[in-house]
């Protein structure tokens, strides 16, 4: 007779062989009751609604989205093909959204059906979907985007409400400037009676400084008989990104983003100190924190690093290859990698102080270093394979219970070289440190231990500015992911600037060592 264990075991091996077929998300009918129940009970499944059930982890927290968020578009793809079949495509905002690299999960999916309910249903962590009953657009009017039906850029501009232009001007601003050429505007804006819509996006484009094509817009409509006013759906205060037609829509992203929260930043951030650093006062002040440095930023994480820890680290008193606890030890195997990757930092540091015009250089330079060293003694110990090192993720990643999904692996290596281009263009250090700290935790490039990089970025960059090296302390978590998390969802950089300025005023206020 089979043990308990071998029914579970039996259990998981079919829930396997779904997911080697890329599932992560299950009807009912596809798992026997048995082997529901037992996966259920076990914590390896959990239901989503009525009929559909999620992939999770036993060893979750209560109240974790991870699992929900990693599998939100594959649910939202399998639950819209199951009622309608190909006939379905996600709302037009949502569709510039997607288009516009803007990959957080939203409180609400809309689709689009001739076959909807206008029904709405309920899903997890304060999550729906709407079926929304209407016509299917003309089929060249759609896409398949990783596996989700959305309308081309065209399209859905034609279509967004213009509360759209207000709420996601950069957003739509992308959406524009995607379009190779105004014509395919056109097709759609001629395909129906459009003249408001026309006048609206003629508005937009002038806006953009594409007076061009807006007057083409004008000048075609006109033609046919339409009455087009054109008025400015973008509110005057919005700014103009400078964005080039059909540049990558993840390069468009973090420009505007960066373009829209540079005067927040500048109103909320203490002026740089004048007059010229004392380079080896400085140095010796960031050796001085470095106890401090390393217990805050790794208990952040969740590491449970004790001063001893860190002291036996710095003296050497800490070998993975003699002792077994060493080499057990999660948390002193990251207290070593801190080590060695603060000893990189602060070689950069010393760099930059001696010219502080090479900083985005340097940390460009230095951020792969830095990561590296974090997690090389892991690799040393066996605990994490030698590939983990090779440089930016080639998975797809999930921030534990926020609504801000980093970018696709795909899109890596253009983000990264933009961030790096845009913190070589900006002149600001206070701009340079907030939002490279930011950005570089939005986009999110590394496997693990992004946010140590990121405190390390902007350490570096604060230097350049004359500014002390700024430790955020275990006890401020809370406000700091939360100020993140602002930054991320809701575009409003104000309380991360605010959040790090009082910390960069605290430090100013402490006079150098020595």
């Amino acid at each position: 007779m089979s043990t308990p264990n071998e029914k579970l075991a039996a259990s998981l091996g079919v829930l396997a062989d779904l997911q080697r077929q890329g599932q992560h998300v299950f009807q009912t009918a596809e798992l026997s009751r048995t082997n529901r129940e037992r996966l259920a009970n076990n914590g390896f499944i959990t239901p989503i609604m009525r009929g559909w059930w999620l992939l999770s982890n036993p060893e979750a927290q209560r109240g974790d989205t991870t699992a929900w968020y990693a599998s939100f578009w594959e649910f939202c793809t399998r639950y819209a093909t199951f009622r309608f079949g190909q006939d379905w495509h996600l709302a037009p905002d949502l569709s510039l959204l997607r288009h516009a690299e803007a990959s957080g999960i939203p409180a609400q999916v809309i689709l689009h059906a001739p076959a909807g309910t206008n029904n709405q249903v309920a899903l997890p962590f304060g999550t729906s979907i709407f079926d929304y009953q209407t016509p299917l657009p003309n089929h060249a009017h759609i896409v398949v985007h990783e596996g989700l039906r959305l309308l081309t850029p065209a399209a859905a501009l034609v279509r967004a409400a213009p509360s759209f232009f207000e709420r996601h001007s950069i957003e739509a601003q992308i959406a524009l400037a995607s379009l190779r050429d105004v014509g395919d505007l056109l097709s759609v804006l001629l395909d129906g009676d459009h003249s408001t819509v026309a006048g609206r996006l003629a508005g937009a484009l002038k806006h953009m400084d594409r007076t061009a094509d807006a007057d083409e817009i004008v000048r075609t409509m006109t033609q046919v008989g339409h009455d087009v006013r054109v008025t400015n759906p973008f509110a005057s205060s919005q700014s103009v990104l400078t964005l080039s037609r059909a540049q990558l829509p993840i390069v468009a992203r973090l420009t505007g983003l960066w373009a829209s929260m540079r005067a927040p930043v500048l109103d909320r951030f203490p002026a740089a100190p004048a007059g010229p650093v004392d380079a080896t006062a400085y140095l010796r002040s960031v050796e001085d924190v470095y106890a401090q440095d390393a217990y805050h930023s790794l208990s952040i994480e969740g590491y449970s690093v004790t001063p001893e820890i860190i002291q036996r680290v710095r003296e050497g008193r800490w070998s993975p290859e003699l002792n077994e606890a060493d080499r057990a030890s999660r948390d002193a195997l990251a207290a070593r990698g801190y080590w060695l990757a603060f000893q990189e930092v602060k070689s950069a540091v010393a760099r930059i102080l001696a010219d502080p015009a090479s900083a985005a250089a340097v940390v460009e330079t230095g951020h792969r270093d830095w990561y590296r060293a974090l997690f090389q003694p892991a690799v040393t110990a066996g605990l994490l394979g030698a590939a983990e090192l090779a440089g930016y993720r080639r998975h797809p990643v999930y921030i534990p219970n926020s609504h801000h999904v980093p970018p696709r692996s795909e899109t890596l290596s253009n983000a990264m070289a933009t961030l790096f281009h845009l913190i070589a263009e900006e002149q600001e250090p206070a701009v340079r440190a907030v939002l490279g700290h930011w950005l570089l935790g939005y986009i999110h490039p590394f496997p693990d231990g992004n946010g140590r990089v990121a405190r390390f970025l902007m350490n570096g960059l604060l230097a350049a500015g004359g500014y002390p090296w700024t430790v955020i302390r275990a006890e401020d978590r809370d406000p700091y992911m939360d100020a993140l998390e602002q930054a991320s969802t809701a575009r409003d950089v104000a309380p991360f600037a605010a959040f790090l300025g009082e910390r960069v005023q605290r430090a100013l206020a402490i006079p150098p060592p020595g």
